[in-house]
């Protein structure tokens, strides 16, 4: 499938909503929580087990975007949106014939597996192409996108607790409900296959800079950089800190406050956990917008050093103070959201546009690391403190400590990002052809 070739006059700014589109609908993955109740009544599940399907997609996801970054940059973006079309949508309809049949194996193949794909070849790729689109504004094109995966849960979560209530919270139900997900969800991510083009390489979009200019290095030479490791640990350490409240976020907001003269209600509890997918979104295109007027390393300086403050005031003043614990988990979530639209700008400050959609992949097997890590250093250590009789903040205190020094090595990781030293540049054809040619002339 050659990639589409942009016509004369084609508008950039229609390629942010084909990439919309997919990280929209792949973005369901972070409602994954409304099914897990069903589940576990209809199928006689433990936590554990209804949690495996998520768990399982976020580490394909990884892996996914790693080994296929190379032929996502080869094939092209229709090529990708559409191989992560067909794995995302017939990995819901797999889980729907695990749900009808009652094979909890085949949902986990199904979602987890098969999906987890689609969601780490539908996330990267948008990637490259809108950088190469947007040379000049990077960080807000990749932020319009990222911020749709951040936002998927906004539409999906409200829409799959209306038809689990609508089909009903059995077997079948949730079979019909995992079955409209992935007819409606192959309809939408094919208006992204349909409307996304590349730059014509004979011209510059809008008269932009040329895409392969400055530094460019390939993927296979990235990786043995510690530009390349540096930013896995930024990423990791910065994603380990989101993800540790995100996961846990509405009986952390309980047990905070269930001893105060303010406890949180069931309802509270779930509106608090809507703003922190608000503040996730907002934070994937406002804080990756801003890292185009203040540079990346200055941003990320911002994510890590300020995330570790937050942190810090929680384990401090969090139980005397909701509005603060609340402002507090806000601006982290903001900064979780943030740290995953600006690192594909950072990388094409530091690489290149030439193969950047496949280093992005390999880089986000720190999302992998980082989604095993953050719950479960965070449950880990709340179920080890209630086994010593602890309560209430008590939970969590050594957890939050634990994230403030990992986003300390963050900020340090952060602060080691040099240059790309020249040994690891990649010569781009037509230049090695040139100066080939050249030198050629200068020996005659």
């Amino acid at each position: 499938m050659t990639p589409p070739i942009a016509p004369p006059g084609w508008s950039r700014w229609l390629v942010p909503p084909a990439a919309l589109s997919v990280h929209l609908s792949i973005g369901q993955a972070y409602a994954w929580s409304v099914f897990k109740p069903p589940l576990e009544s209809a199928l006689d599940l433990s936590g554990t087990q209804s949690a495996l399907p998520f768990q399982l997609g976020i580490v394909m996801l990884g892996l996914s975007a790693a080994f296929g970054g190379t032929l996502v940059e080869r094939n092209g973006p229709r090529w990708a949106m559409t191989v992560a079309l067909v794995c995302f949508s017939s990995g819901f309809l797999l889980a729907s014939l695990g749900a009808a049949t009652e094979q909890y194996w085949l949902i986990v193949f199904g979602y987890g597996f098969v999906g987890g794909v689609g969601l780490g070849i539908g996330y990267i790729s948008p990637v490259s192409t809108l950088i190469k689109w947007f040379p000049d504004r990077p960080g807000m094109a990749t932020g319009i996108a990222i911020m749709g995966f951040g936002g998927g849960a906004l539409i999906a979560s409200p829409w799959s607790a209306q038809m689990i209530e609508s089909f009903g919270a059995d077997s079948g139900g949730i079979a019909l409900a995992f079955l409209v997900h992935g007819l409606t969800y192959a309809v939408f991510m094919a208006l992204g296959v349909l409307l996304v083009r590349v730059p014509r390489p004979e011209a510059t979009p809008d008269g932009k800079p040329l895409a392969l200019t400055g530094v460019q290095v390939s993927a296979q030479q990235a990786i043995r950089t510690p530009q390349f490791w540096c930013l896995w640990v930024v990423l990791c350490m910065n994603v380990t800190a989101g993800i540790g409240i995100l996961e846990k976020a509405a009986p952390m907001i309980t047990d905070f406050f269930a001893d105060t003269s303010t406890p949180v209600s069931v309802s509270a509890a779930a509106g608090f956990v809507a703003l922190l997918s608000a503040a996730n979104m907002a934070g994937r295109i406002g804080w990756s917008s801003t890292s185009d007027l203040i540079g990346r390393k200055n941003i990320y300086r911002l994510y890590l050093g300020a995330g570790a403050v937050m942190y810090l005031l929680i384990v401090a003043f969090g139980d005397s103070s909701k509005p603060l614990f609340i402002l507090c988990a806000l601006v982290i979530l903001s900064f979780y959201g943030g740290g995953f639209a600006t690192i594909p700008a950072y990388l094409k400050d530091l690489f290149g546009t030439y193969q950047v959609g496949a280093i992005h992949g390999r880089l986000l097997t720190a999302w992998s690391t980082a989604g095993v890590l953050g719950p479960l250093i965070v449950n880990w250590v709340a179920d080890s403190e209630e086994s010593a009789g602890k309560s209430g903040p008590g939970l969590y205190g050594l957890s939050l400590t634990i994230m403030i020094g990992l986003l300390i090595v963050g900020f340090v990781a952060n602060e080691l990002v040099r240059p790309v030293d020249p040994r690891h540049h990649h010569i781009p054809a037509q230049r090695k052809a040139s100066d080939d040619s050249s030198v050629e002339q200068q020996s005659a």
